[in-house]
């Protein structure tokens, strides 16, 4: 329940608006991170933490839904983060978040293959977002050093592999989820 008058705004401590971008943002009034400011927004990096490599070089050639591939890849954890890796041999399944470097930045709806209907990008699982930030969960199969053979991945060939998280269906699988548009 929304407090009377207040909002979403209202309900959260802390939360203020930027002036002039509309947007909220957790922070104090006149926080700013690294000392400086995009247009009211944060600006942030990402570092890759390694390579991926696939059978899949072009765009047309990665699956809809890496989940229901076959197809074996391998990802190439660079040295300096070979470290983070320690047990991950005990995890089945991976999330493989990865950027998604040749996907389109400026769609903001795209038509998916279940349909001719556009839809937002935010509400499919489309490639192509502002941010290509893209997780698939992965079958692992070996690890060996800091390689990682797994099965499911529906990344490019040479795509950036930014985190790599396990997958629990015990804490990550929520029973009767669904996306309304998707029959």
């Amino acid at each position: 329940m929304i407090p009377s008058g207040k909002g979403f705004l209202g309900m959260i401590p802390g939360l203020t608006r930027v002036v002039g971008s509309g947007l909220p943002v957790i922070r104090e009034v006149g926080e700013m991170d690294n000392g400086e400011a995009f247009l009211g927004r944060n600006k942030y990096s990402i570092v890759p933490i390694g390579v991926i490599r696939s059978p899949y070089k072009e765009p047309g050639d990665a699956p809809f839904q890496g989940r229901f591939s076959e197809e074996v890849s391998l990802i190439e954890v660079f040295r300096e983060y070979e470290a983070g890796l320690k047990d991950i041999e005990s995890c089945t399944h991976l999330y493989v978040i990865y950027w998604a470097d040749r996907a389109s930045k400026d769609e903001l709806q795209v038509v998916t293959p279940w349909g001719p209907e556009l839809r937002g990008v935010f509400a499919c699982r489309s490639p192509s977002r502002p941010n290509p930030l893209n997780l698939c969960v992965v079958q692992l199969l070996k690890r060996e050093d800091n390689l990682l053979m797994v099965r499911g991945l529906d990344a490019l060939d040479g795509s950036h592999l930014v985190d790599i998280k396990p997958y629990s269906s015990s804490i990550d699988a929520v029973e009767g989820a669904t996306i309304g548009w998707f029959q």
